[in-house]
Order: structure tokens, then sequence, then C-alpha cells
């Protein structure tokens, strides 16, 4: 069981809910993976009238918890408005803070998200901060009142998995009373396990299951992989070893003459 701001989950998988083939397609994905959290950007939220209101009607009838992001945002000034809008629209403290500083890889302005993660903490959010594994950003960000951490695994949407395993293992030593969710990049169910091999208490994706052949197997899928990675986890994994170690005694082996 995961917690985020006091909140228990059983669940350690959350998932977006944008790019699907349908709406109904979103809800199946979303049973089948038995996230309890899915992330709604306010932009596809509050477009074309109805169809938002159809949106936002679909969501909640899920059953699920709404954490509202940011996505898109460029500046301190618009994550900000952004926020307070989606606080006001779904009723929640909760919010996925991204303030996006190179439009290419859509790496996170890390400057302006620190200053942005401490003006909404001091307004009462909640902040859950897309960030990169940089421990002194990460350092600032805890500073700034963010009392979860998502570190990038990849760039959005790119399904390379795990660029930077050394760094993710450095946050969750660096930071082991801290939730941390890796958020981004992750494109196949091993990518997930991996994360979770690693101690962290959650992933966060989205394009992987949505642009999926099969949006609802690859849900499945994924929930699969987390749980197997955070089993193996808390098994305690054998080290790596430099040389072969035979997995049947020698010792008693019948000696055979000549």
């Amino acid at each position: 069981m995961s917690s985020f701001y006091g909140v228990e989950l059983t669940s350690r998988l959350l998932l977006g809910t944008s790019r699907y083939p349908s709406p109904a397609v979103l809800e199946r994905a979303v049973k089948a993976s038995g996230a309890e959290v899915v992330t709604v950007s306010l932009r596809r939220e509050s477009g074309a009238g109805r169809a938002g209101q159809a949106f936002w009607s679909l969501i909640q009838s899920m059953g699920v918890r709404v954490l509202p992001n940011t996505a898109g945002c460029h500046s301190v000034k618009e994550a900000v408005t952004t926020a307070h809008m989606a606080r006001e629209l779904f009723d929640t403290p909760w919010i996925k803070l991204e303030v996006i500083g190179e439009p290419d890889t859509l790496q996170p302005d890390v400057f302006g998200l620190v200053e942005a993660a401490r003006i909404l903490s001091e307004d009462g959010f909640e902040v859950f901060p897309y960030t990169t594994e940089d421990l002194v950003v990460a350092e600032r960000l805890v500073e700034a009142g963010c009392r979860v951490l998502m570190p990038w695994g990849a760039p959005i949407g790119s399904a390379r998995g795990l660029n930077n395993v050394y760094g993710l293992r450095s946050m969750r030593a660096h930071f082991p009373e801290i939730p941390l969710v890796v958020d981004a990049g992750l494109g196949v169910p091993s990518h997930a396990a991996a994360a979770m091999e690693l101690g962290y208490d959650a992933v966060l994706l989205n394009t992987a299951v949505a642009e999926a052949g099969d949006p609802v197997e690859m849900a499945r899928a994924f929930a699969l992989g987390v749980e197997a990675g955070r089993a193996a986890y808390l098994a305690r994994p054998m080290e790596p070893r430099d040389m072969a170690v035979p997995s049947t005694p020698v010792i008693g082996k019948a000696a055979l003459g000549d």
C-alpha cells in the first residue's frame, strides 16, 4: 500500500486519461489497470463545452481519485493559474505540477518548477512535481513543500524506459521517506517492473497504454509488471556477481574412477 499526502492507495499504478481511441476504451483500460488515481489535464477537460462535461462525467463514474495536471504550461504564472483553476473545477488540493522548459524533450524547467511548487504549497496545494532525477532540484522541491517527487524515466511519450538507472537509484537512497513515482517515458511493463525493483512507490504512465494496439490488455500488463516489480523489491534480490556460482552443490558429488 502506498501513501500520498496521507491518502492510502492499494494500487501503485497511476494512469493518464489522454490519447485513448475512445471514452469506452479509456474506461475499460482504467478498470483493467486497477488504478485508483488518474491524471486529467485542465485543457482537455475544459475544451469543447459539452464534450468536456461528458468526459468529466465519465471520470466521476469510474470512482477514481483525480490528479489534475498543468500539462502544457511553460511558465510559473501559467502553471499557477492553471492549478488554481483545476482546484476550483475538480475540488481537490492535489496537483501534478508541470512547467515545461524544452519543447523537444518536454524536459521540466526545474527553476520555474521549484518556484511554482513553493507558491502552490504555500497556498494549500499538495504538489506532485514532474521533475528530473537531479538530487539538488529534488532537495529544493522538498524545501518548497513537496511531499512527493515524480522524476521522469525518459522524455514524455518516448517509451524509452529508465534512461538513468543510477540517478533514479540515487534518488531512492537519498530520499528514503519521500514517496517517489517514476513519471513519463515508460513503454512496456518491464520498464515499470524495473522502476519498482529500485524501490519506487509507484509509476505514472499514459501513452504506453493509450497508444498500444490493445490499450485494455496493455493496462492489465502494466498492472502485473508493477506488482511483480514491487514483490521482487520486497524479496530483496541477490546482488550481481562477476563470477559464475553453480546452482547445483558440488560437495558430495560422486567421484568416478578411470
